[in-house]
């Protein structure tokens, strides 16, 4: 079997659970702020759980571009799915692309069947955009680390198995002074809140998480010091796969809109045969298709080896800024009947919302790109 072909397969089992499995649950999954249990343990059985990594580590092997169609395909039958999922991505990224093979091999085929369930933690409190403003910190005691701090907006962080954490081990090398450490469920001086009361993803919970943990020095990830460049490395890839998800929404959103305008008669005419109307939705086609494009480039170029933060920045700015503005463009297509919770349109402009702060703002998309432009 050629390696499209496997793609192909691959892609349409995960199709096909979202359509039947995970689509149906998602209105109640949004009620109700549950955490999507079920859908994960669902998309483990297909071994989606570990998408993102290679055969050699539990992966399936599947390629960046259809890896960047599979988050979509989730993303398009319900965000706080799609949210859980990526996030156990970033985990077994940091593993994946900063640690040895004996922490691969102790935590990332365990991740890649659904046996565990990961977390990134990354942002704090007084750190957020600019993760080398972080206080947590990680001091040499003895043959291991004494791990302090606070993380903050954590998802799958208080129900993860495993967690992958950055601290500060030197605090006078700045981002060169940062390291990357596990953290599994039940260590010793680990807390995790109750999941925070968000706007959308609403079943995607996000955590604080607080530290007071002796590690021993295996579970660092990586030499010493490495702990930004992999983080930089991990978001890079997760910047796509926000694009990514960002276009499942949309894709939906605009679906809707042109079954809506197709459907809906005002006045003895379609809302379709109104010009404001169809330039609305042509302007949503365009906006949807250059985030494509944008997202496929950046997929692709994931796939090849080289670098691709660039690339990776643009997909996930420009994804994120039109997928909320094609969501809210449904929306008023819709009328008053979007504004109602009886259909998905309302819950869709909730869950876009956030694609615009993680993963790194808007702003700082704007930022990584011009500094590239700008050499």
């Amino acid at each position: 079997m050629s390696p499209s072909d496997f793609d192909t397969i691959a892609l349409d089992q995960i199709r096909r659970l979202c359509r039947e499995t995970i689509a149906p649950a998602a209105a109640t999954t949004d009620a109700e702020a549950r955490f999507p249990r079920e859908q994960l343990r669902a998309l483990a059985g297909l071994g989606a759980l570990g998408l993102n990594l290679p055969e050699a580590w539990g992966g399936p092997g599947l390629s960046a571009p259809a890896l960047a169609l599979a988050v979509e395909a989730v993303a398009g039958a319900c965000g706080a799915t799609a949210s859980a999922l990526t996030a156990h991505f970033l985990a077994t990224d940091a593993i994946l692309i900063g640690g040895d093979d004996s922490l691969r091999a102790r935590y990332l085929p365990r991740a890649a069947s659904g046996e565990i369930l990961g977390a990134f933690a990354l942002t704090e409190p007084r750190a957020g955009s600019n993760p080398a403003d972080m206080r947590c910190r990680a001091v040499r005691e003895g043959e291991g680390y004494h791990l302090t701090g606070v993380k903050h907006f954590i998802s799958n962080g208080g129900v993860a198995d495993f967690i992958t954490v950055f601290a500060v081990t030197d605090p006078d090398a700045g981002h060169k002074g940062i390291s990357a450490f596990v953290v599994e469920k039940g260590t010793p001086g680990f807390a995790a809140s109750p999941p925070e009361s968000t706007m959308g993803l609403r079943g995607g919970h996000v955590f604080e998480l607080t530290f007071d943990c002796r590690l021993p020095e295996a579970s660092r990830i990586g030499p010493e010091g490495s702990g930004f460049r992999t983080a930089m490395k991990v978001l890079d890839n997760g910047r796509i796969e926000v694009a990514s998800m960002c276009l499942g929404i949309a894709e939906a959103a605009l679906a809707a809109a042109i079954d809506w305008a197709r459907q809906r008669r005002i006045g003895g005419q379609m809302l379709a045969d109104y010009q404001g109307i169809q330039w609305m939705i042509a302007d949503m086609g365009v906006k949807l298709r250059a985030a494509r494009l944008l997202t496929e480039d950046a997929a692709r170029k994931r796939g090849t080896g080289a670098r691709y933060a660039l690339e990776a920045a643009m997909a996930k700015l420009h994804a994120s800024e039109a997928a909320g503005e094609i969501a809210d463009r449904a929306l008023q297509i819709h009328g008053g009947y979007g504004y109602t919770t009886a259909l998905p349109l309302e819950r869709w402009v909730r869950d876009l919302r956030i694609m615009r702060i993680y993963e790194g703002s808007s702003e700082i998309q704007r930022t990584i790109i011009a500094r590239h432009l700008l050499g």
